[in-house]
């Protein structure tokens, strides 16, 4: 399983859109201008994710991106399946006809690898990142 930079600019700026969204929407502009990434690149991740629910989009002069849920209840899991597909580092033949040393790999090995990936990824929410972020952005300290 590899990661694209679909997957991690898209990680990356809904972690920005959870901090930085209140009560109004963060633009694709201002998240583009932090986070260093293409404003057109963001649209197209921000169309696949408005599409797929996990964001809300208003057009106007007010306009811009909201989530339409708590951070704490939106899964790196989710977001990732959104943007990447299938999360799995090995496609396991299901076959009936496949032989008994192929099915006790499938079965003992791939399987439960890719059950603890999609176990892990799912188990943190946009919640913790944001946390974390601003945790480890609040222990540091300047002198002058």
């Amino acid at each position: 399983m590899k990661v694209s930079t679909k997957g991690r600019y898209g990680l990356k700026a809904l972690i920005d859109l959870a901090i930085n969204s209140g009560e109004e929407t963060v633009t694709i502009k201002s998240i583009s201008e932090r986070q260093n990434i293409s404003e057109g690149y963001l649209e197209q991740i921000f169309c696949v994710l408005r599409r797929s629910g996990l964001v809300i989009g208003r057009k106007g002069a007010q306009g811009g991106y909201s989530l339409p849920k708590s951070p704490s209840e939106i899964t790196i899991g989710e977001i990732l399946r959104i943007l990447e597909g299938s999360l799995v580092l090995v496609d396991i033949n299901h076959d009936k006809d496949i032989d008994s040393l192929d099915k006790c790999i499938n079965d003992n090995l791939w399987d439960m690898i890719n059950k603890k990936i999609n176990h892990y990824f799912d188990s943190i929410t946009l919640e913790d990142l944001v946390n974390k972020y601003k945790d480890s952005n609040d222990s540091i300290v300047y002198f002058i």
